[in-house]
């Protein structure tokens, strides 16, 4: 295996990596607490009602905001690290 499909494989395994994290926060806060865990998070009161509410309005959405730019700031980093950076 010649060194540069090595750096490829490296490359395209931290990409899956950011995916798949990325994507399992993703279903914790929307699936995970906006419904499965609505019932424990309902004596929780956050802006006049309770948590498992304001994850299904308002967290998912500013999770998946902040899950953006993460995964763009991330991937910059990724591709600085192996190299393929845009100039």
């Amino acid at each position: 295996m010649s060194g540069h499909s090595y750096d490829a494989e490296k490359y395209w395994k931290a990409n899956l990596r950011l995916i798949f994290g990325s994507l399992i926060v993703w279903a914790l806060v929307s699936y995970g607490f906006a419904i499965l865990l609505r019932p424990m998070l309902a004596g929780i009161a956050v802006g006049g009602t309770d948590l498992g509410f304001w994850f299904a309005q308002q967290g998912s959405i500013l999770t998946f905001i902040a899950l953006i730019f993460f995964y763009a700031w991330r991937m910059n980093k990724i591709d600085e690290q192996f190299g393929v950076h845009e100039e």
